[in-house]
């Protein structure tokens, strides 16, 4: 079965061909980063009409790169939710419209399913079941993950996903959108010791995460140390200490509650290099396995909504004609395979 994938749920318009024999075949991506530079941050009105400006050509694009014709595609998957309301109407009104016409199914996909499962568009796949650790801009979430659609959610932010804080802290150390990735890079040249920030929630038993006052910690230390160069670096590499420390202690609190010896970790931040580095050196302490997905597939893309929506139509899943969104969709609602 050869599925189109379409991304729009924020700012990174992203589709996808996948075969369910022969894997990927083709993915393109464009990225808003520019559009919202200038603003510090996603503007939902100028994300949707981007969304709608580049979503056909890269169908069109994806298709050409595939060697492939609309006959060619048996289902479409479309990120219906969660996101901005107005981008991810544009993916599933444009998904729903393209399989009325194509007379094809269609299915709704999870955006954080997708990001669940993207490793396994990797050669090395895990195996079910295993915790998964999804931390992006607007999720931080341990899963206990028995099967597609079977998710126990153990853990979750009670306010500032991780992604958000990082981008919350860059911004007031005066960095550019998107701050995350400029925030990790800037923390390489940190000196290690300056600055230690707490390690929020971890003095407290279960599985639940708080960003917010660690972002505050930041703010007070900017305020009172000033802001060159090496003293921005030097918070940065504090900041990210922190953020990484905490993530690793509730992985490592997850799994023995479980007693799994499996971690998947996807989302935009599972691309941070110190935390993956992290993450690998705690597994291997643990006699344990963990995957991520290559670090393109960390952030948004149309080839983990292809892959996902390709297991949901492959089942006998799909969706109603009736263009449906979700803006906020727990993960644990979702139906098994």
């Amino acid at each position: 079965m050869r599925v189109l994938g379409i991304e729009t749920s924020c700012d990174e318009t992203g589709i996808a061909i996948y075969d369910t024999e022969q894997g990927l075949l083709s993915h393109v991506l464009y990225s808003q980063v520019k559009l919202h530079a200038d603003y510090g941050g996603v503007v939902p009105e100028l994300a949707s009409r981007d969304h709608v400006r580049k979503t056909l050509p890269l169908i069109e694009q994806a298709l050409r790169d595939a060697n492939l014709t609309a006959t060619d595609i048996d289902g479409i998957a479309y990120t219906a939710g969660p996101g901005l309301i107005g981008a991810l109407l544009v993916g599933a009104t444009i998904g729903r419209s393209l399989a009325f016409g194509w007379q094809k199914p269609a299915i709704g996909v999870h955006h954080m399913e997708g990001h669940l499962l993207a490793p396994m568009l990797e050669a090395t796949r895990p195996e079910f079941p295993f915790i998964a650790l999804l931390v992006s801009g607007g999720h931080t979430q341990l899963v206990q993950v028995n099967g597609i659609g079977e998710y126990e959610l153990l853990g979750e932010s009670v306010d500032d996903a991780a992604g958000e804080a990082f981008d919350k802290t860059a911004k007031l150390l005066g960095l550019d959108y998107p701050g995350g990735p400029r925030l990790a890079k800037l923390a390489e040249q940190g000196v290690a010791g300056r600055f230690i920030f707490p390690r929020p929630m971890t003095d407290k038993p279960g599985l639940n995460f708080s960003f917010s006052g660690l972002k505050t910690a930041a703010a007070i230390a900017i305020a009172e140390n000033g802001n060159d160069l090496q003293t921005q670096a030097d918070i940065a590499l504090a900041f990210q200490d922190a953020v990484v420390d905490t993530l690793l202690i509730k992985c490592r609190r997850a799994l023995e509650q479980t007693g799994l010896k499996r971690i998947v970790m996807a989302g935009g931040v599972s691309a941070n290099v110190r935390l993956r580095a992290a993450l690998a050196e705690t597994m291997a302490e643990l006699g344990g396995q963990v995957f991520y997905p290559r670090p393109e597939f960390c952030t948004d893309n149309g080839a983990m909504i292809a892959f996902a929506g390709a297991q949901r139509l492959a089942a006998g899943q799909h969706a109603d004609p009736e263009v449906k969104v979700r803006p906020r969709w727990p993960l644990t609602e979702l139906p098994p395979l």
